[in-house]
């Protein structure tokens, strides 16, 4: 009888469906509603983060900007572009006649913390939805399972969005 329980236990918490799918339509999810706040300030996501991580990092070579997003330096460069267009991040020289150094300028730090306000709008959007409790386990969980996953050496991701 105790093994019985114990098989039926198993069987329920065997989990339904596939684990990827699932995460991704909830990063779909979660990804336009603030997608949809962020707008607001004229910068994607993508841009903010971007922003963010030159603020708290920066001046900052491209190759270690490229490693703490978790992003290809290629990708990298792209995503560059328009914030260096805009006047919002600038290329100086570093330390030595090949090294570049990207830096937030004044400019990109207003256009930061303008982004900020509507990020901030999205994360109470989705405490409401959710609830905070939700969200704070939610978070508890995704960060277990990233230490988790980078101890295994699978993930390398870092992420500063506020």
């Amino acid at each position: 009888m105790i093994v019985a329980t114990i098989i039926d236990m198993n069987a329920i918490a065997k989990p339904q469906g596939c684990t990827n799918f699932k995460l991704r339509h909830l990063t779909r999810l979660v990804a336009r509603l603030y997608d949809a706040e962020v707008a607001k300030s004229g910068l994607k996501t993508t841009q903010y983060s971007l922003l963010s991580h030159a603020l708290h990092l920066g001046p900052i070579r491209p190759v270690d900007l490229a490693q703490a997003m978790g992003i290809e330096a290629s990708t990298l460069t792209r995503n560059l572009k328009p914030l260096m267009a805009e006047g919002w991040l600038e290329q100086k020289e570093g330390p030595d006649a090949r090294s570049r150094l990207i830096e937030i300028t004044d400019g990109g730090r207003k256009k930061r913390s303008e982004a900020q306000r509507h990020w901030r709008s999205a994360q109470e959007k989705l405490n409401e939805r959710l609830g905070v409790e939700r969200v704070v386990a939610l978070h508890a969980m995704i960060d277990e399972c990233i230490a988790v996953l980078q101890a295994d050496g699978e993930a390398n991701e870092g992420e500063l969005d506020d």
